[in-house]
């Protein structure tokens, strides 16, 4: 039986993290670990509201 992996959305909280941290000059690495997910997820996120 093949496993298919569950992704789960980023919630609007974590989100708003990202948008902190990134304003305090985290790195994208360090903004992943603190609210839980990849630093991939952090990154695509970013590539999808880019300014």
């Amino acid at each position: 039986m093949l496993l298919m992996k569950k992704y789960k959305q980023l919630t609007s909280e974590q989100r708003y993290a990202i948008y902190l941290s990134l304003e305090n000059g985290d790195t994208q690495r360090t903004i992943a670990s603190l609210i839980g997910v990849s630093p991939s997820a952090v990154s695509r996120e970013l590539q999808r509201n880019k300014d």
